[in-house]
């Protein structure tokens, strides 16, 4: 598991960063907040791989937090497990009724809550659990760092390398040139965001070698998506 983006809300101190010292081993990157409303803030922002969600987080609920992200369209599909004291399976019920995707009773261990997160990402993102991610003819090995499109090898500088691998993981989702800053280089990268164009004529370049058809969609005034349907 790799790369994969968690948001946890959860207002225990203690709890929190013995949790973020663990996903942050696991490679995993960890934004967290105690406040629901700031985690939707933080959700529209920049849409997670998966959310971990305190029941009883102060002023908006969990439940609540839960039932707001599954109404929007950026998070209708982000996963989402639900941390809670509350054990009765009326709670349980509520909360897989409201639209967490599991549900973790504390206490609970840390390295089961890191098995339960992966588990859940290998079921709606199989590509952060593998070491192929296939698309539309490409086909990039993350071990070898080897990259073919409809069999020929593609050669990339390790920038192209990790902006397509960033697309793969997320095909069809349109990044804007500061999402992909953060995401690619780093949130601490002083790089302008109008570097991303110039590594994405170079994508483009090596990736459409031959007259391939263009698979990178430029969206005006939004950004770039790795998406094979053609627009309208």
């Amino acid at each position: 598991m790799s790369r994969a983006r968690l948001l946890l809300v959860e207002d225990d101190p203690a709890l929190a960063e013995l949790l973020i010292w663990h996903f942050r081993r696991e490679e995993f990157t960890v934004e967290h907040t105690a406040d629901g409303e700031e985690a939707l803030l933080l959700a529209q922002e920049a849409p997670p791989d998966l959310v971990l969600l305190d029941w009883m987080i102060e002023g908006l609920s969990g439940l609540e937090v839960c039932r707001r992200l599954r109404r929007r369209a950026d998070t209708a599909n982000v996963p989402i497990i639900m941390l809670t004291a509350r054990g009765e399976e009326e709670d349980r019920v509520r909360g897989l009724e409201t639209g967490a995707d599991d549900y973790v009773t504390k206490p609970f261990s840390p390295r089961e809550l890191v098995a339960r997160v992966g588990a859940v990402l290998r079921r709606v993102r199989p590509a952060l659990a593998g070491e192929r991610l296939v698309y539309s003819g490409l086909d990039m090995d993350t071990v070898s760092h080897k990259v073919r499109r409809d069999g020929t090898n593609v050669p990339l500088g390790p920038t192209e390398f990790r902006l397509l691998r960033h697309f793969l993981e997320h095909p069809g989702r349109v990044f804007s040139r500061e999402r992909l800053l953060d995401s690619v280089w780093g949130r601490d990268s002083d790089i302008e965001p109008r570097t991303v164009d110039v590594h994405i004529r170079r994508l483009r370049k090596a990736i459409n070698e031959g007259g391939r058809p263009d698979i990178i969609r430029t969206v005006r005034s939004a950004g770039y998506a790795l998406d094979a349907e053609p627009t309208t």
